[in-house]
């Protein structure tokens, strides 16, 4: 007997980004950036079904053309938890929904499942995230990419843009010490549907206000976060940069 809770994968997409203009829809590769994700979150084992939450016209006929599920949400949303919490409000047959970002065409859905398998084995915990180790020291100092540190659960103590643990006095052979010393965090959650739902009525803390990272109000309002340890080795695409790069990639592979 199945007894796996369903899930539903929602990935937030709007059309304007900052640093690197529709991005979403850039397709050098033959398909849309935002297709690649939708596949990749596809062939998860964990999740059900995987739907696409945008504000924009552009983007939810681009879904449906290509075969994908997509629902249009409030232009107003300030955050993409905020827009997917919209749709997972009317989808009251999903226990654990799970937040993809569209600008993360890597994302294996091996690391999709290891998230949602957090909240398989811990009932208690309303939210899991994912981490991989950090193996270069500028990494560590880049206010990009954000760090967490975890209990010996495997839980978060804390995530910052700011090195974590700080080091104090460095030693080089910490970045290729097992187990790992520094942890990258993942822009991947899998929620509980009720606490998603009650997520953007929480008061925002000061702590993510000074760092601007969401998950940081988790944390203060004094909900546990667990944390999957993964391996992975690729970034979202920010920059014209990064999109070069996956398209060099997804070339390499196909030929």
């Amino acid at each position: 007997m199945n007894t796996k809770p369903p899930t539903a994968i929602i990935i937030p997409a709007r059309l304007e980004s900052t640093r690197l203009a529709r991005k979403m829809l850039l397709h050098e590769t033959g398909k849309p950036l935002l297709q690649h994700t939708y596949e990749a979150a596809r062939r998860s084992r964990q999740a059900d079904h995987v739907i696409v939450a945008t504000d924009s016209v552009e983007i939810f006929d681009t879904v449906r053309k290509f075969g994908g599920d997509a629902r249009m949400t409030s232009p107003a949303h300030q955050s993409g938890t905020d827009r997917i919490a919209e749709v997972a409000a009317t989808l009251s047959e999903f226990e654990i929904v799970v937040n993809v970002q569209g600008d993360e065409p890597d994302m294996t859905a091996e690391v999709i499942d290891q998230v949602i398998q957090q909240l398989h084995v811990q009932p208690a915990v309303p939210v899991a995230t994912a981490a991989c180790p950090i193996r270069s020291e500028a990494l560590i100092h880049d206010p990009s990419c954000v760090k967490v540190v975890m209990d010996h659960r495997g839980r978060a103590l804390y995530f910052s843009r700011s090195p974590i643990p700080f080091p104090r006095n460095w030693q080089t052979h910490w970045l290729t010490e097992d187990p790992p010393r520094y942890f990258q965090h993942l822009g991947i959650y899998a929620y509980r549907r009720p606490f998603l739902l009650g997520f953007a009525a929480l008061p925002m803390s000061l702590a993510e206000q000074t760092e601007s990272l969401e998950q940081l109000r988790v944390l203060q309002a004094g909900y546990p976060i667990a944390v999957a340890r993964v391996e992975y080795h690729f970034k979202g695409i920010d920059t014209a940069e990064d999109y070069a790069a996956f398209v060099k990639r997804i070339r390499s592979t196909s030929v």
